[in-house]
């Protein structure tokens, strides 16, 4: 949302953002378009021989993420953009992406128990660990309202001497619609009050994003001197595309496609689910990586449906897979598991009828290639171009 407010205003815009859904190249973009293949080709045989030399002197052999951030920002150090997003792959403080000085604002979203291997247990030390991308004297936008969270990021602010604008004291927000068209907001803070800005995007939680986007960007223009116009905000709100988060993908079944993957995005799919869609039955396609609180997310979700499908992600993170099954016949005998997600798909259109809801969840890798299904298989009822 960011990044189509500023390349509404006529910036040339950086974007990085991780997993990708179809192809490596959709991580690094300028005004929307991905890297070229022959780029990142050249860039990496740039770097080959660094990264090489890097592992012969002893250091640790940097990640693929390390990797591709090094890609990414040399990529933008070529093209030269005005501005650059950059989210954060894992955590902020050790995430490679918090190579960089200073930045214009620092958005933490919210804070959640995810990655708990890599961030901690609990809610103030992964807190602690999203909290490290404030900068000395920066600017903070944070939509956290859980209070223990919160007192991180405020002493970490305090430390940098940073400002802060928090979601419900210094931003707020009134939801004027919610469809499964998208939504509508009014929006107010720092001095400015926005009526009735459109979001393509679905679910309640986008109507916090949004708020937050806007916020950055007001910000960024009350601090830095960013030049926008609220004609170019709406814009820009009004344009942003974002595949594979509740994006309905077909009619006639209804089918949604949302990379839910952890405690907080399945009740935020689950609330979307009971919100925005009338449907007779939900059929529930689930595949999950080891590492997420799948008992947890099965818990939310299960529930909803009359039929689970649980397959696999294509992802060497997938473990025991199968054992999903087992949550969900907690909550419904009717339980299929099929490995390719492919023929998932096709079993779960198989079985619905015209007034059903087909929703696969779980994974971005496997709500990817339930996406590449539906791209290879166009018809009437599909909604991709």
């Amino acid at each position: 949302m960011v990044a189509a407010i500023l390349q509404a205003a006529g910036y040339r815009v950086g974007l990085f953002t991780s997993p990708h859904l179809h192809s490596y190249t959709e991580r690094i973009r300028l005004n929307g378009q991905d890297i070229k293949e022959e780029e990142v080709a050249c860039i990496l045989t740039h770097l080959r021989p660094i990264l090489e030399d890097m592992v012969e002197k002893g250091f640790e052999p940097p990640t693929e993420f390390e990797v591709t951030t090094a890609l990414a920002l040399y990529y933008f150090g070529e093209v030269k953009p005005d501005y650059v997003v950059l989210e954060v792959g894992l955590g902020g403080s050790l995430d490679s992406t918090n190579i960089i000085p200073s930045s214009e604002v620092s958005i933490i979203t919210n804070v959640g128990l995810d990655h708990m291997d890599y961030l901690g247990p609990t809610i103030p030390e992964i807190a602690q660990q999203k909290a490290g991308i404030i900068k000395q004297d920066g600017i903070v936008v944070t939509g956290a309202d859980n209070p223990e969270a919160l007192d991180v990021i405020e002493r970490a602010c305090q430390q940098k001497k940073a400002v802060l604008y928090r979601l419900g004291r210094d931003i707020h927000f009134k939801e004027l619609l919610l469809s499964p068209q998208g939504g509508e907001l009014d929006w107010e803070g720092l001095g400015q009050h926005y009526h009735k800005l459109k979001i393509p995007l679905l679910g309640r939680h986008q109507l916090i994003n949004a708020s937050l986007a806007v916020a950055a960007i007001e910000a960024a223009r009350r601090h830095r001197g960013l030049r926008v116009t609220e004609a170019q905000i709406r814009e820009g709100l009004a344009r942003v595309s974002w595949p594979g988060r509740l994006e309905v993908i077909c009619n006639r079944p209804l089918v949604v496609l949302d990379g839910a993957h952890n405690y907080d995005g399945a009740l935020a799919l689950k609330q979307a689910l009971q919100e925005l869609f009338s449907y007779q039955r939900l059929i529930l396609v689930l595949g999950m990586l080891a590492d997420k609180e799948r008992e947890k997310i099965t818990g939310v979700l299960a529930p909803l449906a009359q039929r689970v499908i649980v397959t696999r992600p294509d992802s060497s993170r997938a473990g025991d897979w199968e054992k999903i099954a087992l949550y969900a016949r907690k909550f419904t005998p009717h339980v299929e598991v099929i490995r390719d997600i492919s023929q998932a798909i096709e079993l779960a259109l198989g079985l619905a009828g015209p007034e059903d809801l087909i929703c696969a969840t779980g994974s971005l890798y496997m709500i990817a290639d339930a996406r590449k299904w539906f791209l290879e298989h166009k018809k009437e009822d599909f909604l991709i171009e």
